[in-house]
């Protein structure tokens, strides 16, 4: 069963073009990973600091795997230095959609 992996990440306004960049670059490297299938990341309209990443993973053990393994890399490490509250994971399954 797929499931998506939800990031939440709030940077501050004078760190809003440097998260955006970091963030990208994070998901950038995720394809690499077993069990990636897709991502999208979307920001706020009316905060650009606030920024979301809805991704898809073939399992649920795929996307802890790579928590576990990426956590510490210079990305990871980046974002939460530049994030004013800590990122929020919340792994979900769909329950219906088109």
């Amino acid at each position: 069963m797929t499931v998506f992996s939800i990031w939440e990440s709030r940077f501050p306004p004078e760190n809003a073009a440097e998260g955006l960049r970091i963030t990208e670059a994070i998901w950038t490297d995720m394809p690499c990973f077993a069990g990636y299938i897709s991502h999208t990341l979307v920001r706020d309209l009316d905060d650009e600091g606030h920024l979301i990443v809805v991704s898809e993973w073939e399992s649920r053990e795929a996307a802890d795997e790579v928590l576990r393994s990426y956590a510490g890399s210079t990305n990871a490490r980046g974002a939460e230095a530049l994030v004013s509250t800590p990122r929020r994971r919340t792994v979900g399954s769909a329950v219906s959609g088109r």
